[in-house]
């Protein structure tokens, strides 16, 4: 095999090795965000420390997708779709890990609870919110795995529903902050969750972008939800 023959082999078990840990990395994301808001739901401590497990290992992942990375740029001077699916997997394997970090917040307000007091139930908007969260999370991470630039083109869209819902959320805790019904305690602790649940969105709007950078090599314009609104979006 001639050194050419055997730089392209090296190149392409590289690339695969970069596409298999990022799909356990995505894999791994998910995973901690649904058992994050699982937790909350059902006040399970045992499963939000399984999210603290799964942290550690989606950082751990990152550290080697992030030096397989910089190893094929370095060695190989990838160019045109080759080099935008190692930098686009670069910037999206911190989307990730903030995912996991943003899921372990949440998991770590799940321990602050008594199992035996369960207030999510009650809270109608802060499980749908999570519900379109974790839809966009999936979106996003699909679209990754099957280079589908076009399922997730219109993620922010989806990302002003969240948005608006953390609104209704605040407004929801304060009422009943007000009326006696929760304490102020357990009302500031849920309003952060909101806070978590709409930085997960943003992070997989990030990711939406990315794919369609990476797949099309379009950038994808950001427009604000009011904008769209008058009919100046896309």
């Amino acid at each position: 095999m001639t050194p050419r023959a055997t730089q392209r082999k090296a190149f392409g078990e590289g690339l695969r090795k970069l596409n298999e840990n990022m799909v356990t990395l995505a894999e791994l994301s998910e995973l901690s965000i649904r058992k994050a808001v699982d937790s909350l739901a059902r006040v399970d401590h045992g499963t939000a420390n399984e999210v603290f497990v799964l942290d550690q290992e989606i950082y751990a992942l990152q550290l080697e997708v992030e030096k397989t990375c910089v190893d094929l740029i370095a060695l190989h001077a990838p160019v045109a779709r080759d080099l935008r699916t190692i930098t686009t997997s670069l910037k999206i394997t911190t989307d990730l890990d903030r995912i996991g970090r943003y899921a372990k917040d949440i998991a770590e307000t799940t321990l602050l609870f008594d199992p035996g007091r369960r207030h999510f139930k009650k809270l109608v908007s802060i499980p749908h919110m999570a519900d379109l969260t974790i839809t966009m999370v999936d979106t996003a991470i699909e679209g990754f795995v099957k280079r589908d630039a076009e399922s997730v083109r219109h993620l922010q869209e989806t990302d002003d529903s969240v948005d608006a819902l953390q609104d209704e959320v605040f407004r929801e805790i304060v009422t009943y902050m007000m009326d006696g019904s929760m304490t102020v305690e357990v009302g500031a602790r849920y309003i952060l969750v909101a806070r978590y649940l709409e930085r997960i969105a943003d992070h997989a709007v990030n990711i939406g972008e990315r794919v369609v950078y990476m797949v099309t090599g379009e950038r994808l314009p950001r427009v604000r939800a009011a904008d769209r609104a008058k009919g100046r979006g896309p």
